[in-house]
C-alpha cells in the first residue's frame, strides 16, 4: 500500500528537541512526513496563518513566551490546522488550558518515542481529512449553487430580449408591411430561433453535468419512431443530393418503453451530423436489437456515410463540448460542436455509448448503444418502411362534416391521410407540395369556398410546409392550418405555430387525435376568413408585471390579438396600485426578476391571491412545481413567450 503523504509544521526551539521529534515521525511507516521547522512564536503564526500544513506541533515553551500564545491567536483567525501542544512535564492544569485554547491533544516529550505519540499523530491527520473532506464538499456544493444561480441569471436575461425579437418578428410576419423585408424578417426569424435553440442546449448540457436531466419513458411503437425520423432526414438528405437508406439486420421488437424525445434527439443528431459532412454519397442507418436476461432490449444503431472521414487521433475529441475537427471542417458548415456531446451524455443516461470508427477520405461509421426495457407486447418484426396507425382502444368516432387539403410530397401518406379523413365524412382534396397547395387556396378564396381546413407536410420539394403556410397567411387564408410533421423536438412545435400553424400533428398519425383536432376546428370555427375581433367586456383580464418594457409590450399585443384584455405594471408596487382597479383578475403574469421585489415573493402576498382566479409566474429559468404551490402560484411560463405558450393561458 503506498504511503500517506503530510506536511507537518514543527514549533521548537530546541534543536535536540526538533531532531527527536523528526525521528520519531519518521518511525511511523504508514506516512511520508515534510518537515517545516520554525522556532519562534511569530514564525509560527505567520506559518499557520497560510492553512498548508496537516498537523503542528508546538512547544509550549518558546522563550519568554509560550505556546498557548500562538494557541490563542490561531484561533482568532480560525486556522484549521490541528495543533498539538508538547510539554516538558505532565501538568493537568496546562493540559487543560491547552486544549480551552483549542489543541487538539497534548504530549510529554518523554512520550514522543511511544505508542501514544503515533496514536495521537494518526488520530490527528485522520481528524484532518475528514475537516478536508468537508470542506472540499461545501466548496463543490457552493460552486455548483453557483453555477446554478448563474445559468438561471443568464436564461432569464438571454430569454427576455428574445421575447421582443421573436415576438415582434413574427407579428411583422403576419402583416401586410411585412413583404418588401420578408426575406430579411425570416433570417432574423431564423437566427433568434437558433440562439434559443443553442441555449437550450447549453442548459441540457448543464443540467447533465449536475445531474438534473432526467428521463421521461413512454411506450413507443419502435417501427413508426424510426420511419418519423427517417422522414424527416430524407429531406435534408434529398437537398444535398446524397441518398439515405434506413434498415434492421435483425427482427425489431414492436414496442419499447423509453424516452422517445431523448432517443429522438440522439438519432437526429447522429444522422444529421452524416448528412452535413458528406458532400455525395450515401448515407445508412441500420438497426439491429438484442434481448437481454433482464426483461431489457440492447438496441445497436450503425450511421454510416461516405464522408471525409476524421482522423483517428481526433476521434474521442468530437465527443466534447465545443469542439470540432477544424482541419476537416468546411467553414460553411454551421454548429456550436454541441449535438455530439449531448447525445453521448444522453446515451449514457440510457445505459448506453456512442463510439465512432472513421478513414479520412472514406467515410465514417457511429454506433450508438442503447438500453431499453420491454413492454408486455414482446412481439418482433423486421423494419419496414410503412406507416402504422397506433390505435390501443377502439374509439367510435362521430361523423365530421367539412372540406379539407391535404398536403404531402409522398404519395403513400398523402393517401393514407385523405383515407383517414374521408373516414370522418370530411370532402378531401390534394395537393403534392406547398406550391400546389398555394395555387388551390388562393382558387378556393377567389370562388369564396374557402377549405375548412389544411392538413399540410412541413418537407417537400418546391415550396415546403413553412414556406407555403405564409404564403397561404399573406393570401387571406384565415381558416385552421395543421402541421404534419415527424419533428418532435423540443422547439419545433413552438417554430411551426410562430410561423402560422395552428396546430401540429405528429407522425405517425393517431386516427383519434386528428379526428380530435379536427371535430375542434369544425365544430368552433366557419369555413371563412377569419378577423381578429377586439377584447369584448367578456375578454379575460389580465394584469401583466413585468419591468422589461419591449418584453411587456410584445407579450401585451400577443395575449391582445387572442382577444384577452391586459393591463401592464412594471413593478411589484405598480401591481399592488392596480389590483382595486378591478373586482377581479383573470390571471396576473408575474415575471420573477422585478426591481423592487421577486416576482415569486409577490406571488405568495395574499392580497394578490385575493384579487385572481391564478398567479402564473413567467421566468427565464425552469421552476419546479413544489416552489410554485409554495409560493402561491398556479404554473410558469418559459421565456421566450409566443402565441403558443400564451394560448394556454385562454384555454
Amino acid at each position: 500500500m503506498p504511503k500517506k503523504s503530510a506536511r507537518i509544521l514543527l514549533v521548537e526551539d530546541d534543536e535536540d528537541d526538533y531532531v527527536i521529534a523528526r525521528d520519531c515521525l519518521e518511525e511511523l511507516d504508514e506516512y511520508t512526513f515534510q518537515i517545516d521547522w520554525v522556532a519562534t512564536p511569530q514564525e509560527a503564526f505567520e506559518k499557520l496563518k497560510l492553512n498548508q500544513h496537516d498537523i503542528c506541533l508546538l512547544d509550549y515553551q518558546l522563550g519568554a513566551l509560550n505556546g498557548l500564545t500562538v494557541l490563542e491567536q490561531a484561533t482568532e483567525i480560525r486556522c484549521r490546522v490541528p495543533i498539538i501542544m508538547l510539554t516538558g512535564q505532565s501538568d493537568k492544569v496546562l493540559d487543560k488550558s491547552a486544549l480551552d485554547a483549542g489543541a487538539v491533544d497534548f504530549i510529554v516529550k518523554h512520550e514522543l518515542d511511544s505508542p501514544r505519540f503515533a496514536r495521537a499523530i494518526r488520530y490527528a491527520l485522520a481528524r484532518q481529512e475528514v475537516e478536508n473532506e468537508r470542506l472540499e464538499r461545501i466548496n463543490a456544493e457552493t460552486k455548483s449553487r453557483s453555477k446554478d444561480r448563474f445559468l438561471a441569471h443568464l436564461s432569464h436575461e438571454l430569454r427576455t430580449p428574445l421575447t421582443s425579437i421573436l415576438g415582434y418578428t413574427e407579428l411583422l410576419l403576419g402583416t401586410q408591411k411585412a413583404e418588401p423585408v420578408q426575406d430579411e424578417l425570416n433570417i432574423i426569424l431564423n437566427n433568434g430561433k437558433h440562439l434559443l435553440s443553442l441555449l437550450n442546449d447549453v442548459l441540457d448540457l448543464s443540467k447533465i453535468a449536475a445531474k438534473k436531466l432526467e428521463l421521461n419513458p413512454a411506450t413507443i411503437h419502435l417501427n413508426s419512431f424510426l420511419v418519423d425520423i427517417y422522414t424527416l432526414m430524407q429531406i435534408t438528405a434529398s437537398d444535398k443530393g446524397i441518398s439515405l437508406t434506413l434498415s434492421s439486420s435483425t427482427p425489431l421488437p414492436n414496442e419499447i418503453y423509453s424516452d422517445p424525445t431523448r432517443l429522438r434527439q440522439i438519432l437526429i443528431n447522429l444522422i444529421y451530423n452524416a448528412i452535413k459532412f458528406t458532400e455525395k454519397g450515401s448515407v445508412d442507418v441500420v438497426v439491429k436489437a438484442k434481448e437481454t436476461s433482464d426483461n431489457q432490449y440492447q438496441l445497436q444503431f450503425d450511421v454510416k456515410d461516405t464522408g471525409q472521414g476524421i482522423p483517428v487521433e481526433k476521434l474521442d475529441k468530437i465527443f466534447q463540448p465545443f469542439e470540432q475537427v477544424e482541419d476537416m471542417v468546411s467553414r460553411k458548415e454551421e454548429g456550436a460542436g454541441l449535438g455530439l456531446a449531448i447525445s453521448s451524455e444522453l446515451a449514457s443516461k440510457f445505459n448506453g455509448s456512442i463510439s465512432a470508427t472513421s478513414t479520412v477520405g472514406t467515410g465514417s461509421c457511429f454506433t450508438a448503444i442503447i438500453k431499453c426495457s420491454a413492454t408486455s407486447n414482446k412481439q418482433q418484426s423486421l423494419l419496414t418502411l410503412t406507416k402504422q396507425l397506433v390505435n390501443d382502444k377502439p374509439t367510435s368516432l362521430s361523423p365530421l362534416q367539412g372540406r379539407v387539403l391535404v398536403v404531402d410530397d409522398i404519395p403513400d401518406i398523402r393517401m393514407l391521410i385523405g383515407h383517414i379523413t374521408q373516414s370522418f365524412g370530411l370532402t378531401v382534396d390534394f395537393a403534392e407540395n406547398g406550391k400546389q397547395a398555394l395555387d388551390k387556396t388562393i382558387i378556393s378564396l377567389q370562388s369564396n369556398t374557402p377549405y375548412d381546413a389544411i392538413v399540410m407536410d412541413i418537407h417537400m420539394p418546391q415550396m415546403d410546409g413553412k414556406e407555403a403556410v405564409v404564403a397561404i397567411r399573406d393570401q387571406g387564408f384565415g381558416g385552421h392550418v395543421l402541421a404534419l410533421t415527424a419533428a418532435t423536438m423540443k422547439g419545433v412545435e413552438q417554430q411551426l405555430k410562430n410561423l402560422g400553424f395552428d396546430s401540429v400533428i405528429s407522425k405517425p398519425v393517431d386516427k383519434v387525435l386528428l379526428h380530435s383536432d379536427l371535430s375542434k376546428i369544425l365544430a368552433f370555427t366557419e369555413p371563412s376568413l377569419q378577423t381578429i375581433t377586439p377584447p369584448s367586456s367578456s375578454a379575460p383580464c389580465f394584469m401583466l408585471v413585468e419591468d422589461d418594457v419591449d418584453a411587456a409590450e410584445i407579450t401585451k399585443l400577443l395575449l391582445e390579438s387572442m382577444g384577452a384584455e391586459v393591463t401592464v405594471a412594471h413593478s411589484a408596487k405598480q401591481c399592488r396600485a392596480l389590483l382595486t382597479s378591478k373586482d377581479r383578475w383573470s390571471k396576473i403574469l408575474l415575471d420573477v426578476h422585478l426591481p423592487d421585489e421577486n416576482g415569486l415573493d409577490l406571488a405568495k402576498h395574499s392580497q394578490l391571491q385575493s384579487y385572481t382566479d391564478e398567479i402564473v409566474i413567467i421566468s427565464g429559468a425552469d421552476i419546479d412545481k413544489d416552489t410554485l404551490q409554495q409560493h402561491g402560484a398556479a404554473k410558469a411560463l418559459l421565456k421566450p413567450l409566443n402565441k403558443d405558450k400564451l394560448a394556454t393561458l385562454l384555454n
